[in-house]
């Protein structure tokens, strides 16, 4: 129809079949960034949150949130993941989340690693809202992704 790999020559939504395709080890790495107030950020910084360590959960729902992403997004092959790593950037005005997938597979991660990254972003707002309910969550976006029949690819 149009070029889209999940719509079938109708314009009906597919999954596609990666049946043929080899299996070859991919990863991809997602961000996105909350912004909060200051007193937010310092208390995330320090543990002070009355909810608990909010990165160590945030950490957690990330890596759960990527496991489910076939569960979440009704087009997405459910794939084996190999690691999830979830990295935190701390800032004066908020935290910058980072999320790494890989897997060896016939299809990509890209959207393992944008799910972890999204989740890591709403679980730090969930915690922390008590005290800033006016965060931003913003820039969520792909950087890079390796692997698989398109090659690597970097955010400009």
């Amino acid at each position: 129809m149009n070029g889209l790999t999940h719509l079938d020559e109708d314009g009906s939504a597919r999954m596609v079949d990666v049946s043929a395709k080899p299996v070859t080890a991919r990863e991809a790495v997602a961000t996105g960034r909350i912004t909060m107030k200051e007193d937010a950020a310092s208390a995330i910084a320090q543990g002070l949150v009355k909810k608990g360590d909010v990165l160590a959960v945030a950490r957690v729902a990330g890596i759960m949130a990527a496991k489910r992403t076939a569960d979440l997004i009704p087009l997405c092959h459910p794939i084996p993941l190999t690691s999830v790593v979830i990295d935190f950037q701390l800032e004066a005005q908020g935290v910058i989340v980072k999320a790494t997938a890989r897997t060896a597979g016939q299809t990509g991660v890209e959207m393992e690693a944008l799910t972890a990254a999204s989740t890591a972003l709403l679980t730090i707002y969930d915690m922390a809202k008590a005290i800033d309910k006016a965060m931003v969550i913003d820039g969520v976006r792909l950087l890079a992704k390796t692997g698989g029949k398109s090659g690597d690819w970097r955010a400009p």
